[in-house]
């Protein structure tokens, strides 16, 4: 991981909807803003991936329409803002171009949508387009949504294998309380862990316009600290916020890594935006897991929670419920039900088939707390 902004090789820029939009619609000077902050991290030799938020506050301002709280509703006004979003986009960056991504969670959920992405991404920054990039809102539900476009942003740095990623909020800084109750409220500068003590600083309390709240920033901190990752929450109506980070100025708050855990495959494993099931396993496989990095068999296996195909992504547990890891599991739930505890000769009988012998595949396995070397 690049130690200070200016030295990284790829960066994702997330701007919240309470920066772009107000009560008319959105705000053009804050686009502008933005883009030639982009356009300075570029000039500097960083490649910038854009995560923007602000479709459906785009759709509100063009039709005259309150938020409102039905999903059919909040998708339709997705539907009618996202060209408007990326409108003012497109106008901002003039005359360098840019591109539209709309994911949803399946697409970096399923390995071979992730490659596609992945390369789709890649192939746009070769060319020195910047992607603007925003959750598919128009037909997002609560299973495939990715919570907020926080996450989002985080994820996509493990697509792009990102050094940064600044998050342009509506809040100055991670506070030691919330600045809208408590007044006397002191900004945090550097954090290199998120702890219970930090999350019980933030408020989950969403900004005006937008889904995520101080502790979903929390939250995406936490998860690309674990995937070495930094991450920099900054002031997103400070015209100037990208550019004073790039210098290195005391802004907002910085989360640096100490190192990572998980790379390559095994990043996107512990990452996956959909986990569909959930498999608990006694001790000695728990153990054989942690320790020897082994694969996971039929006999270890106490329980299988959820209905979920062959391939699909699990949680995996102990019989104390603390976390293992997470994996691709070779066979499908009423499968896996009706094996549970049997050796691998006993399955292969019993099924009457050739069937794998691993339930989970030491490949296709994350360990929760697996160090990574750097």
């Amino acid at each position: 991981m690049a130690k200070a902004l200016k030295e990284a090789a790829r960066v994702v820029v997330k701007v919240g909807s309470a920066v772009l939009a107000g009560e008319g619609g959105l705000i053009p000077e804050r686009f502008s803003a933005i883009a030639q902050g982009v356009k300075a991290l570029k000039a500097a030799g960083l490649e910038v991936v854009l995560v923007s938020s602000g479709a459906i506050a785009a759709g509100r301002g063009l039709l005259g329409r309150p938020r409102p709280k039905r999903l059919p509703e909040l998708q339709a006004l997705a539907a009618a803002g996202q060209p408007e979003l990326m409108r003012a986009w497109k106008a901002a960056f003039a005359p360098e171009p840019v591109a539209q991504v709309l994911l949803d969670a399946g697409d970096l959920a399923d390995r071979g949508r992730f490659l596609n992405a992945k390369n789709t991404l890649e192939t746009l920054l070769s060319w020195g387009v910047v992607p603007v990039v925003n959750e598919n809102d128009t037909v997002m539900t609560e299973e495939i949504q990715f919570g907020d476009n926080d996450q989002l942003a985080v994820l996509l740095a493990g697509v792009v294998e990102a050094d940064w990623v600044l998050l342009l909020s509506d809040v100055d800084a991670l506070y030691d309380a919330d600045p809208r109750t408590h007044p006397g409220a002191r900004p945090i500068r550097e954090l290199t862990e998120v702890t219970p003590e930090v999350l019980a600083m933030a408020s989950s309390r969403p900004g005006r316009a937008g889904r995520g709240g101080m502790r979903s920033k929390l939250f995406a901190a936490k998860r690309a600290l674990d995937a070495g990752v930094a991450l920099w929450l900054l002031p997103g109506r400070d015209p100037e916020a990208i550019l004073k980070a790039l210098k290195g100025e005391a802004i907002g708050t910085r989360f640096l890594p100490q190192g990572r855990r998980y790379a390559g495959k095994k990043r996107w494993l512990a990452q996956l935006p959909l986990i569909q099931g959930e498999l608990v396993v006694d001790a000695g496989a728990a153990r054989a897991l942690r320790e020897r990095g082994a694969s996971l068999l039929p006999v270890g296996v106490k329980a299988v929670r959820g209905n979920f195909p062959a391939g699909a992504p699990v949680r995996v547990v102990d019989e104390a419920g603390a976390l293992v890891g997470y994996g691709l599991v070779s066979l499908g739930s009423e499968t896996l039900a009706r094996i549970l505890g049997m050796h691998s000769g006993e399955v292969a009988r019993f099924l009457g088939r050739e069937a794998p012998e691993e339930v989970i595949h030491r490949d296709r396995f994350a360990l929760a707390e697996e160090p990574q070397q750097m």
